[in-house]
């Protein structure tokens, strides 16, 4: 079985890459000439060089393909064009190409956001698949026209959606902050309420990912892969000081006012740096919700998708290997 994976290179494809080959998969790389290869050096992987921006540079990637992970997606952009390019015209892009030089595909897997969908409305009711989607950010805003477009496919290849939550684990850098916070001895808290989040390994997402793409059951759906639980930002900093070592670690509490302000001032500064901002009045926006949580009750149901590190062990394992690799 062939299978042609976007986003090789990052925190989450990566891990698939790893998983397909574990499980005997012909594993092709859709890569840039720009893209850092570390996570796929000496792996039997077959790159392909292209780029998602550019339609004429796929034919080669989705030729032959059994199935399609569609992993790749834009999380930060300086404006709403690039990010529309970088996630909805991207999966246009490549779904084009699919239904063009594939056509045997039994599988095309495309990973979105909950963001799609924003926060839920309380505590006691997580977001589920068919709740209607009410996105907060332009992130979320073009991750769900992404989806659209694949659900403009259906009727000519076989789909699936997967929504994961916040991601943590090993090669991830976009919660390195935090565990680096809490290394100096300080858990960062937004607000003075409670806030609770559903947070799914990293490897716990990349089996959900392969599991759904391989399951007659998914075709045509939708299903957040997350964790079971969900998880006040207390708890996972505690679970994170004992993971450090840490005999002691002060509570932050950013309120929310100060959090907007600083958002506004690092996304007026971060409009003249090449790169985007890391912290912006979206971002503020999203991380002063209270309830970003999802249910796994129809992953469970249709293709028995579990949850299988725990907080613990996953935040533990997270921090060995950042101190292996010397990021923290």
């Amino acid at each position: 079985m062939q299978v042609l994976l976007t986003g090789a290179t990052g925190f989450i494809g990566s891990h698939v890459a790893d998983m397909l080959l574990e499980k005997g998969y012909d594993v092709r790389c859709l890569t840039r000439k720009t893209s850092n290869l570390k996570w796929l050096e000496r792996k039997r992987v077959h790159r392909v060089e292209g780029s998602l921006d550019l339609p004429e540079t796929l034919a080669d990637a989705v030729r032959g393909a059994d199935i399609i992970l569609h992993v790749a997606g834009l999380t930060s952009a300086k404006s709403a064009e690039e990010f529309m390019r970088g996630n909805r015209d991207a999966t246009r892009n490549l779904l084009e190409a699919a239904e063009r030089y594939s056509p045997n595909l039994q599988r095309f897997l495309h990973v979105s956001s909950l963001a799609v969908c924003g926060p839920a409305a309380s505590a006691d009711v997580p977001v589920t698949e068919e709740l209607p989607c009410r996105p907060i950010t332009t992130y979320g805003r073009t991750k769900l026209a992404a989806e659209e477009v694949v659900h403009s496919y259906a009727s000519k290849i076989p789909t699936t959606i997967v929504r994961p939550p916040a991601v943590y684990g090993p090669r991830d850098s976009a919660v390195l902050t935090f565990f680096q916070s809490v290394a100096k001895g300080i858990v960062p808290l937004i607000g003075f309420d409670k806030k609770l989040v559903s947070l799914v390994n990293g490897l716990d997402l990349a089996r959900g990912i392969i599991e759904a793409a391989e399951s007659p059951a998914a075709v045509g759906q939708t299903y957040f892969i997350s964790s079971d639980e969900f998880y006040a930002w207390e708890q996972i900093g505690e679970i994170t000081r004992i993971a450090l070592g840490k005999k002691f670690a002060v509570r932050a509490r950013l309120p929310h006012s100060l959090v907007f302000g600083i958002a506004g001032i690092v996304g007026g500064l971060g409009q003249f740096s090449k790169k985007p901002p890391v912290l912006n009045f979206e971002k503020g926006r999203d991380i002063t919700r209270r309830y970003w949580i999802c249910s796994t009750a129809k992953a469970r149901r249709d293709f028995g998708y579990k949850q299988k590190i725990s907080i613990e062990d996953g935040i533990r394992q997270t921090v060995d290997w950042y101190k292996f690799h010397k990021w923290l």
